[in-house]
């Protein structure tokens, strides 16, 4: 049995022509990557800044919004300055600290081990371990070798991060001072009020939705920094773990504690793994302390604190998570979640539209039935 398809040539050129379209478009956004994340991350910083902006722009004389984003901006470059001088040092300190632990570590395992030692003097094992001990003591020398030889290419990846974070504070300090006038440049375009008025409380939904999840999330990574700082600080008062890793431990757990769902795990698995090597019970001690503080925050602070719910299932924000952290790396998973909210309302307002001109739609052919029948 034969078919024949009569496809007209336009349709097959305007379908040959949507499709190609795609390609190159999807073609252009991976090419230009690099750019759309700074510009989306100058967009995402803007938008967290612009309330703390406005409010400064009323404080000071004139309300001169360029005067409010300065303020803010000299707020942030001081964190970032105190993040670099405070929390980098006592991290390469700690780094180093482990590279000198892990010899001795392996020396005073071969000596503690009285039956080990017996078995291996009896079976004559001794040259063998020997050898596989300082196999391991080189190892660990060298991989030293291999940071200091790679020193140089971590300088370059320091100063592109640097330039990188000076392009999207830059873009977004303009995006500050310029959007308002671009947004009152944008509603001059619509000829239909009421359209205006739907788009202008769409945006204002998915804005409250933004700054609301942000400004939530860093007040409770805020209280788990504190929290994991000051209990850094009371075991190094017990322990023999030094004092000036409390201010590291805070920042880790900030950091990491903004992605959401796993971030603060993998923040109490880095800061314990460091503790392990400077002393092992003050490891357990952090990390059974800071397991039940887990426990407070998600049924007792998190719920306080984000009051305005997203409304997503946790296979969703889950999803979002890793597509942004896949996609863009830590920047992606912070800015998954509002993103995913923003998408939320879209589709909701899409479906209860939608549902709305059906139901609109259903007494009309209801009217019709009767009168046919």
């Amino acid at each position: 049995m034969k078919i024949k398809l009569d496809i007209d040539t336009r349709v097959f050129v305007r379908f040959w022509l949507v499709v190609i379209g795609f390609a190159l478009a999807a073609f252009i956004i991976y090419s230009a990557r690099t750019a759309l994340i700074i510009i989306a991350s100058a967009v995402f910083l803007a938008l967290v800044l612009n309330s703390p902006v406005s409010r400064l722009a009323r404080i000071l004389p004139g309300r001169s919004r360029v005067g409010g984003t300065a303020l803010a901006y000299v707020a942030v470059v001081l964190a970032l300055s105190a993040f670099m001088f405070l929390v980098v040092p006592p991290i390469v300190q700690q780094t180093a600290k482990v590279a000198e632990t892990i010899p001795g570590l392996v020396t005073s395992a071969t000596v503690q081990y009285k039956g080990l030692n017996s078995f291996i003097n009896s079976y004559n094992l001794q040259p063998q371990v020997n050898g596989f001990v300082n196999s391991i003591k080189d190892s660990t020398s060298a991989v030293a070798g291999v940071v200091g030889s790679n020193l140089l290419s971590g300088i370059g990846s320091f100063f592109y991060g640097v330039s990188t974070i000076i392009m999207v504070l830059g873009l977004s300090f303009f995006m500050l001072v310029e959007g308002p006038v671009w947004i009152k440049r944008l509603w001059t375009l619509y000829d239909d009020d009421s359209l205006m008025d739907y788009h202008k409380s769409l945006l204002s939904r998915m804005y409250s939705v933004v700054t609301g999840y942000v400004m939530g999330q860093l007040s409770v990574s805020t209280i788990a920094a504190l929290f994991a700082g000051l209990t850094v600080f009371v075991l190094s008062l017990i322990f023999k773990v030094p004092i000036n890793f409390a201010i590291p431990a805070a920042a880790i757990i900030f950091i990491m504690s903004l992605i959401p769902m796993f971030g603060e795990m993998i923040g109490m698995a880095i800061i314990a793994l460091a503790l392990l090597f400077n002393d092992p019970p003050a490891a357990l001690v952090f990390a059974i302390v800071f397991v039940i503080y887990m426990q407070i925050e998600n049924n007792y602070i998190v719920p306080r604190i984000q009051s305005r719910q997203l409304e997503l299932s946790a296979l969703a924000i889950l999803i979002s998570v890793i597509i942004g952290i896949y996609l863009f790396g830590i920047a992606g998973g912070i800015i998954s979640i509002p993103i995913a909210g923003c998408i939320r309302i879209i589709a909701d307002e899409y479906i209860t539209r939608k549902n709305s001109g059906q139901k609109s739609r259903r007494p009309v052919l209801k009217e019709k039935s009767v009168k046919l029948g």
